[in-house]
């Protein structure tokens, strides 16, 4: 669960409030600033260890896509990516990713999935879990 946004905007879309750099939803943090951005040492533990679920914060961009955080625990909402896949890779904890017409996905730490666009899916986790998504630059975090 990302378009970088050049100023404010108080547009509603599906729920989602924007506003410049956070997209707030439920109990979602939803970070869209590119916050180290290149040539930066990105220190992911300490990143991570600074925040609670949920919290989602792209962290860097490369060429077209961007490279985001997520602490998380519980579930997210169902959604789909039309236009773009999303890669989820763990570094601790258990991501469950839950399909409509498939088999649950469980990832452990090291493990890593991709979701391929248009695929409806929910992504769960039953502990505190540290994850890193790449995905394009351009793609709504919470789905389309």
């Amino acid at each position: 669960m990302s378009a970088p946004h050049a100023g404010p905007s108080n547009r509603h879309v599906a729920g989602v409030r924007r506003c410049a750099t956070v997209v707030a939803m439920g109990d979602y943090d939803i970070r869209l600033d590119d916050k180290f951005g290149q040539l930066a040492l990105i220190d992911v533990g300490a990143e991570a260890a600074a925040h609670e679920p949920w919290f989602n914060q792209t962290l860097t961009s490369v060429n077209d896509a961007v490279v985001r955080l997520g602490v998380i625990h519980g579930d997210f909402h169902w959604h789909k990516h039309d236009d773009t896949d999303e890669f989820f890779l763990v570094l601790e904890g258990e991501l469950l990713i839950d399909f409509e017409d498939r088999e649950t996905v469980a990832l452990r730490p090291h493990q890593g999935y991709t979701v391929p666009k248009r695929v409806v899916h929910r992504t769960r986790a039953p502990v505190r879990t540290t994850i890193v998504m790449v995905e394009a630059a351009g793609v709504e975090p919470t789905g389309d």
